[in-house]
């Protein structure tokens, strides 16, 4: 949930944006079609790194990127830092508790009903959407931009304790079997580079038709509800003479079909 709000909070953001600094909306986007690609490459590497330093320590730093991004956007006064801190800092740190965080949580945890639970954490992102962006719209149209940057960054560090001190890797570390398991489930052994490894993983992938048939659908979908409507629905609702609180609930229940969708 948090990934997905956080990555759809730069769509509350461009006309207040345009308002103040008189960036068109083109520059402004620049730095969300950074944020998106790093969103979904950072996937292979993410897993990656999770095999190697676990589950907890990655999504840790993950809150951390994004809370330390957004905050910074606070005093930022030219594209460039924009395209630094929203686009690279935010794009990496949501990308590494995007969907790869789903797939590994399903995969460790489950081996029956894994499809259901990998829907559900799937359809979490649209959940997310749902509850940061009427909020955050709410920030924008009553408070100013910057308070919506500050909000992402304190809903991210509120969200550290509670991963810090419940999120395990394995249901091994709690003496447990994955759900549906007959027996333990083997931990292996990282080893390597976690680069290395996560171009290993991409070189076994694109030899595999379904591969690109799965990245080709994913593509896109993104490219289609993130990349246009889940940027620009705001910003062009707003131009219409919609309030941005209620342009960005439109949005929102976007998210609402989205997960009877997903879990459908």
């Amino acid at each position: 949930m948090g990934a997905a709000g956080f990555r759809a909070t730069p769509s509350v953001l461009i006309v207040p944006l345009q308002n103040e600094f008189g960036w068109n909306r083109a520059v402004i986007s620049i730095a969300v079609s950074i944020n998106l690609i790093l969103f979904g490459l950072t996937g292979p590497f993410a897993a990656a790194l999770m095999d190697r330093f676990g589950l907890r320590a990655v999504t840790l730093g993950a809150l951390v990127t994004v809370a330390t991004g957004a905050l910074l956007t606070t005093v930022m006064n030219a594209p460039w830092q924009l395209y630094l801190l929203w686009g690279v800092v935010v794009g990496l740190g949501t990308g590494c508790m995007a969907s790869v965080l789903a797939a590994t949580v399903a995969g460790r945890w489950f081996v029956h009903r894994r499809g259901l639970v990998l829907g559900a954490l799937t359809a979490a992102g649209a959940t997310g959407q749902l509850i940061f962006l009427p909020g955050l719209g709410w920030l924008a149209q009553n408070a100013g931009w910057r308070w919506v940057a500050i909000a992402v960054a304190v809903a991210a560090l509120a969200v550290t304790p509670v991963v810090a001190l419940f999120l395990r890797n394995r249901p091994a570390d709690l003496g447990l079997r994955a759900y549906g398991a007959t027996e333990a489930d083997a931990a292996p052994v990282a080893t390597g580079s976690p680069v290395a490894n996560a171009f290993r993983g991409l070189k076994l992938g694109v030899r595999s038709r379904d591969f690109w048939l799965l990245g080709g659908s994913f593509f896109i979908c993104g490219a289609s509800t993130n990349g246009l409507i889940g940027t620009h629905l705001i910003p062009a609702s707003m131009d219409h003479g919609m309030a941005e609180v209620t342009a960005a609930s439109l949005l929102a229940v976007i998210g609402v079909f989205d997960v009877i969708g997903t879990l459908a």
